[in-house]
């Protein structure tokens, strides 16, 4: 499918403090984006969305298809005129990235709040939950049952690449948007997934699927977004159809797959409930190591600990406790470790031990009956190093240290 426009860069005034895609985008929200040279890329709503940042602005261009697309609402692409103007690709851009909080004033109030945040938050700052789409939201954290971010991601875009429309080019790369649900209730849905690498996932997406399709209102998840931040150009359920925060998680619950975590995950960010936060046995650590929950090493949750951690950040941080809650996990992420080390702090410190080199001989019978009666001494040779060294060095230590383990053996 060959694109029939792509836009200038355009630009949105916003600091690094406000909104840090780089470290946003791959906090583990979102799945889609993929980063090429010094762009991230994504399809949405019937759109390629290319962004780039710098200290003061969010640039994007958008490239949109030939044709447009039924089941999105995107502009109808008959010239470049119209194409301008229909284009509502900075309201999206302000909605997916909810610009409209002020970050950095919820920073002071988490910090004023919270030591822990106060220590952490300085190297972490601009990380914004995404108001994304809600359907899209539930399936691929219904993928993320234990799973990892590399993994999520490419189940994701299994999904988009066979059941997901062909939106353009970049390049040589080709971007699908997400499919739809009826896309996702075929017959041979569920073992075309297996065959595809999802495990026992492919029944809970084939399942919740046909049921969002099939047996729930068409407005269904609408009716379960926060009042205060629906969806994108997404019709306002009625009054009466409007849920709490509970129930839209209990409700959730309801479907295939989801477990209390992932309905929170859905709540905060798809459905716009800022006080909803996911706890995983990663958070839970986090509750243990810097907030005394316990000691115990339990992977499985009760509801009683589930709410009590939940609870807790809530009673701390308040009505956006789950976008605290996001910054805390993202600093806690593998992906980030090095912003927890300072420039004076990246001098390598080699600590060398060779412990234990016990010379053990098989003792006679004689040497054996005699040595039940009296103990035996066994001469230890512990040596301890702390040597300062330069980077260049360290290849040399570390052989060493391989050497002595060898001997070891």
């Amino acid at each position: 499918m060959s694109s029939a426009r792509t836009s200038d860069w355009r630009k949105l005034p916003v600091s690094l403090a406000e909104l840090c895609i780089n470290t946003t985008l791959r906090c583990g929200q979102s799945f889609r984006w993929r980063q090429i040279n010094d762009e991230w890329i994504c399809t949405m709503r019937g759109r390629i969305l290319s962004l780039k940042q710098d200290t003061t602005h969010l640039h994007y261009k958008v490239t949109w298809p030939e044709k447009p697309l039924d089941h999105v609402t995107s502009p109808r692409l008959i010239t470049n005129n119209a194409v301008s103007a229909a284009d509502d690709t900075e309201a999206l851009l302000r909605h997916y990235f909810s610009l409209k909080l002020d970050l950095a004033s919820l920073y002071t109030q988490w910090s004023e709040a919270d030591p822990n945040f106060r220590k952490r938050a300085p190297k972490f700052t601009g990380v914004r939950i995404l108001s994304q789409d809600s359907w899209e939201t539930l399936i691929c954290f219904i993928c993320s049952s234990n799973n990892n971010i590399s993994r999520i991601s490419q189940m994701v875009h299994k999904l988009c690449k066979n059941y997901g429309p062909l939106i353009g080019h970049i390049g040589d790369e080709a971007f699908y948007d997400f499919p739809t649900p009826e896309a996702l209730t075929g017959a041979q849905v569920e073992a075309h997934l297996r065959e595809l690498g999802f495990g026992y996932r492919a029944k809970y997406i084939a399942e919740t699927a046909r049921i969002v399709a099939q047996e729930k209102p068409s407005n269904w998840l609408q009716t379960l977004c926060n009042p205060e931040s629906p969806g994108f150009k997404t019709p306002e359920p009625p009054k009466d159809q409007h849920r709490t925060y509970k129930e839209a998680h209990e409700q959730l619950l309801t479907l295939k797959g989801v477990g209390p975590k992932v309905a929170d995950c859905v709540c905060l960010m798809g459905l716009g409930w800022g006080e909803s936060v996911p706890v995983d046995t990663h958070v839970w650590q986090i509750a243990q190591r810097d907030y005394k929950f316990g000691k115990s090493k339990t992977k499985t949750f009760s509801k009683a600990m589930y709410d009590a951690v939940g609870d807790h950040f809530r009673d701390l941080w308040g009505e956006y406790a789950g976008w605290a809650h996001s910054v805390l996990f993202t600093a806690d992420l593998r992906e980030f470790s090095d912003r927890a080390v300072t420039k004076e702090e990246k001098v390598p410190v080699v600590r060398i031990k060779e412990e234990e080199l016990v010379d053990e001989k098989p003792l006679s019978n004689g040497k054996r009956k005699a040595a039940n009666n009296r103990q035996v001494e066994t001469k230890v040779t512990k040596i301890t190093m702390k040597v300062e060294v330069k980077k260049d060095d360290i290849e040399t230590i570390v052989g060493i240290q391989r050497r002595s383990k060898r001997l070891r053996r």
